[in-house]
């Protein structure tokens, strides 16, 4: 009769250090382990599990909703749609690749960064995904047309390769310097938010006359803007396991919160930006230039292929980089000790 075994769970004591989470004490996976055990772990409660599901069934609604918006005929051919499309589609990779991140990270030292650097390149797309649809429906009537305007995408895009570099580059001193590590993933994710959100936060709060675009989605706007704001607080703080460690293993600690309040905010963001269209969809049709294939799906698509390249030779250095190191212990035994401490040194002893 076929079973199956659930992995065994172990506290943070029994895990390398690299996979170690602040101020979390139990419920650890048993690495390495297979891809089926993987699997299975979806329907045991570990650290990991409501981080999966958190992000698992949204990939699923988003999924749902470009379905439904894009299900009539002729609306992939209309120009004004395809900065939500790019958009929606980018809401619905993002919140995949983090389920895959957190279902496949403990089978092996090496596919923990692998599947992380693919997480943090979904994300940093995911942002651009926003920066063209803000281009395309956010910017205040004033605004429309300027050099800002023209150049933004273009700009979101090179934030976008940044944002990917400096997120996966910040794997590699996180053992040996955490703080550094942190501080390179928070501004990797922030600068681009932060750029992206120019248009946005000088409409709600700046902005004065008759040409700011003053709607019914600004109060949807906010709510995106406040979630936003609580989940990076969420990931750079590590509130409230850093004050209970131990208390918040299960459920409740911030990387759940984090992707909760994520979701919720790309969901109001979602909400804001449709509505944002059909209420200025005449004025924009006048006023705007139409959206054209290569700035939303193209400048899209290039962004995407180039974190892959970014992703591939971050991936490349964890193999090679130790590989590397063993063959220096031949050469100068006294190197040992040096590479040891090596923060490239990812590999298991």
């Amino acid at each position: 009769m076929l079973s199956w075994k659930l992995p065994r769970l172990l506290n943070v004591h029994q895990v390398p250090k690299v996979f170690h989470e602040d101020s979390i004490i139990c419920g650890y996976r048993s690495p390495p382990i297979s891809a089926t055990a993987c699997v299975l772990s979806l329907f045991q409660m570990t650290n990991e599990t409501v981080n999966i599901w958190t992000h698992f069934i949204p990939t699923w609604y988003f999924l749902w909703r470009i379905l439904a918006l894009f299900s009539s005929p002729g609306s992939l051919y209309d120009p004004l749609l395809w900065p939500l499309f790019v958009y929606l589609l980018s809401c619905c990779i993002y919140p995949l690749m983090s389920t895959c991140a957190h279902t496949f990270s403990v089978m092996s030292t090496q596919a923990r960064h692998i599947c992380f650097f693919l997480d943090y390149g979904a994300l940093s797309v995911y942002s651009l995904g926003s920066a063209i649809a803000y281009s395309a429906y956010i910017f205040p009537d004033r605004w429309v047309n300027s050099t800002f305007h023209q150049w933004f995408v273009s700009w979101a895009v090179f934030n976008t390769v940044i944002s990917t570099g400096v997120s996966c580059y910040s794997r590699f001193p996180e053992e040996s310097r955490p703080r550094l590590s942190k501080v390179l993933r928070v501004t990797a994710f922030a600068y681009p938010y932060l750029f992206d959100s120019i248009p946005l936060f000088y409409r709600l709060f700046l902005c004065s006359g008759n040409d700011c675009t003053h709607n019914a989605t600004l109060t949807m706007h906010i709510w995106h803007s406040i979630l936003a704001f609580l989940t990076g607080f969420l990931f750079a703080t590590h509130l409230p396991e850093r004050l209970a460690p131990g208390r918040f293993d299960y459920v409740g600690h911030s990387h759940q919160l984090f992707h909760v309040f994520g979701v919720l905010g790309t969901y109001f963001q979602m909400e804001a930006l449709i509505m944002d269209m059909n209420l200025r969809k005449n004025w924009l049709l006048d006023h705007s230039p139409m959206p054209s294939l290569s700035g939303t799906l193209g400048a899209w698509c290039s962004a995407m292929i180039i974190s892959l390249l970014l992703i591939a030779a971050f991936s490349w250095a964890l193999y090679w980089k130790p590989e590397e190191q063993e063959r220096t212990k031949y050469i100068c035994p006294a190197l040992d000790a040096v590479s040891d401490r090596s923060p490239a040194r990812w590999k298991m002893q």
